[in-house]
């Protein structure tokens, strides 16, 4: 099979999948408890946070609609919008039955927290929703310039995707002042898509509960009443939890702050790469991914012929640019397993395809 250097689902790596294979444990017994509870410390530590961390059996948009069901009541929602997946966020909002306001930029730019700050101004907002890191276009956004502007607003509750940015670099929930942070499975940690995993502050457990319609797989006060006891409220996905297990021993075998240096060299290098060639950044500097590059296509080399032989010649599928950027842009994941020699192995590839 070809090598996935996109922006998610990342390659797998076969200990996980070993991991994931595992045989299965009823999901109410105290084997399964115990696996919960011998993973829940390891997350928290990497969550930055002292408050539960959850699992769903879901994509984390599934976490990111159950946010606004639990935090957005008769208030309105702030959307921060820089590329295709926070976009997405105003129209479930809408879909919700929230009343969603768009503070929309330029896509390749970041989200400030002067921007927030000035339309939470206006007052009536239960919640701001942002996506840290962009996938569709490669700006990670300045999560604690954005922390400091929402916690002027103390009624205001700030939600945050970090999908493709969490494990890759420090975000310590806790101390930013986050009231929920989520992720994925199938981005930084390396792992099957199918799992989200998502933790909340008191303040946000508070406002669940005086919200109505919160349904009940993305209830929070469910989720918070199962956590207590290691259980989750619904069938969870056995297999993910095996694998995460799996990922948390090889993430803390390495290291955290090492893991946090392993992407950012490999990140440089990719970005160096794109510097020789002649290439330029989709993203400004200073508001670049740390786990993917989003290059823009200033050369105006043909980008589907490139993928094409990528595949076929090397086993290498990289990204030729999302939603309205296709073409425009190529993206080039260095984010989970990847090592100096694997990204150097993409790079020569790459180098073989691409005239200087």
């Amino acid at each position: 099979m070809p090598k996935l250097f996109i922006p998610g689902p990342v390659q797998v790596s076969e200990k996980t999948f070993r991991a994931f294979c595992q045989p299965m444990i009823g999901h109410r017994s105290g084997d399964f408890k115990k696996l919960y509870a011998s993973i829940h410390p390891r997350l928290q530590e990497l969550f930055g946070t002292q408050q539960p961390v959850f699992l769903s059996t879901s994509s984390a948009w599934g976490v990111m609609e159950g946010a606004l069901r639990n935090l957005v009541g008769t208030g309105k929602v702030l959307n921060c919008m820089c590329g295709a997946f926070s976009d997405k966020w105003f129209d479930v909002s809408k879909k919700c039955g929230k009343e969603a306001v768009a503070l929309q930029v330029e896509w390749g730019q970041p989200i400030r927290g002067e921007q927030i700050r000035e339309q939470l101004k206006q007052g009536g907002f239960d919640a701001v929703t942002v996506i840290h890191n962009e996938t569709s276009t490669g700006v990670m956004s300045d999560i604690r310039e954005i922390a400091e502007a929402v916690r002027e607003f103390p009624e205001t509750m700030l939600i945050v995707d970090t999908v493709s940015s969490f494990s890759t670099m420090p975000i310590p929930m806790d101390e930013l002042g986050i009231d929920v942070l989520l992720t994925g499975s199938q981005k930084a940690l390396a792992l099957p898509p199918g799992l989200a995993l998502f933790s909340a502050s008191k303040k946000a457990m508070e406002r669940a509960g005086t919200v109505k319609g919160r349904g009940y797989y993305f209830d929070f006060l469910e989720f918070a009443k199962n956590q207590a006891d290691d259980m989750t409220p619904s069938t969870p996905s056995i297999s993910h939890i095996y694998a995460l297990q799996s990922k948390l021993d090889d993430i803390f075998t390495e290291g955290v702050a090492a893991r946090h240096a392993r992407h950012a060299q490999l990140n440089a290098m990719v970005h160096e790469w794109v510097k020789k060639k002649g290439f330029e950044f989709f993203a400004p500097e200073g508001y670049r991914s740390k786990s993917l590059t989003c290059v823009a296509n200033n050369r105006n080399i043909d980008v589907p012929a490139l993928l094409a032989a990528l595949k076929s010649k090397h086993g290498f599928i990289i990204d030729g640019g999302y939603g309205k950027l296709k073409g425009k842009t190529f993206r080039l994941s260095n984010m989970g397993d990847e090592t100096r020699e694997t990204i150097t192995e993409l790079l020569t590839a790459l180098d073989a395809e691409i005239p200087a």
